[in-house]
């Protein structure tokens, strides 16, 4: 049911992708949907990198986006997931990325339960709800039951692949697969916001035992998917950006959406999130110490 309503509000939004206007957020202004910076960064990145970060339309050969593209505002990271959507024309591709995220609540909601099977339905199903639905009604004219969903599809936004990144990342610590759970954390914080609020949780459902080769492993996955920062232009245009649209950023209606669903799991644990943070900080002062005197 919770997917059926979540499709209606995706239907819903279908024919705002197609709109420039103000969006969710900005009264007065014309403006493309947030997923033109995604694409138009992918295709910089190839052939242009050193105007990854540039805001607005730039003459090197790339799709003319109107009014313009708007600004990329994420670690070069997650153009991993967004490079293979070049191969469709852009509208396409909104569609594309918008279809295959929706594909993803099924496994959400797996990866849901499973974090949370111990505990009873009276504690599950509001969570389920909460991260699922988002139910924050928008009023009409296109009324939906979730503005965060809506405006999720209407502007091709990412937080649906983030939520998926985050509770998989969790989901294999708590698995006792350290590799591949810090890898994922680290393909997860090419928003770092979010991986920040996940951290908590990641030693609750980690021991002493796997999280040093989790937080390697995350480390130096995060440091190769990153690489092109190395690069002078591109690095630059990162840092500039961060300054100057990135951290003044308000979290949007779609941040709701990894932001529910770290929350209620930090809500759901709450007990075990106190002793985990109890046990990791002195696990953390004595690494930091032996590396220290070494």
């Amino acid at each position: 049911m919770l997917l059926v309503l979540n499709f209606a509000t995706f239907v819903a939004a279908y024919p705002e992708t197609f709109e420039v206007d103000s969006g969710c957020c900005a009264p007065n202004a014309a403006l493309a949907k947030d997923f033109s910076a995604y694409y138009t960064a992918a295709w910089r990145l190839f052939h242009d990198p050193s105007q990854v970060y540039t805001h607005g339309l730039v003459d090197d050969g790339e799709e003319k986006i109107l009014p313009q593209p708007e600004g990329y505002k994420y670690l070069p990271s997650f153009l991993l997931f967004a490079s293979p959507l070049l191969f469709l024309p852009y509208q396409s591709a909104l569609l594309a990325f918008d279809a295959f995220q929706f594909l993803l609540l099924p496994l959400i909601a797996l990866l849901l339960y499973e974090l949370t099977k111990e505990r009873r339905l009276e504690v599950m199903i509001p969570a389920l709800v909460a991260v699922l639905l988002v139910p924050l009604p928008l009023p009409a004219p296109q009324w939906t039951i979730s503005i965060s969903y809506y405006w999720q599809w209407a502007e091709g936004q990412s937080k649906v692949l983030d939520t998926f990144l985050l509770l998989s990342a969790l989901y294999l610590a708590r698995s006792r697969r350290p590799r591949l759970a810090g890898i994922t954390l680290a393909l997860a914080a090419f928003d770092p916001r979010f991986v920040l609020l996940a951290i908590p949780l990641f030693v609750t459902y980690s021991d002493n035992k796997t999280i040093k080769k989790s937080l390697t492993c995350s480390v130096l996955t995060f440091a190769l998917v990153n690489a092109p920062l190395l690069y002078p232009a591109t690095g630059l245009g990162f840092i500039e950006m961060v300054f100057t649209t990135g951290l003044p950023t308000p979290p949007y209606y779609y941040a709701f959406i990894p932001i529910l669903a770290l929350s209620a799991l930090m809500l759901i644990h709450h007990e075990e999130l106190g002793l985990a943070v109890r046990r990791f900080w002195p696990w953390a002062s004595n690494q930091l110490a032996s590396r220290l005197s070494t």
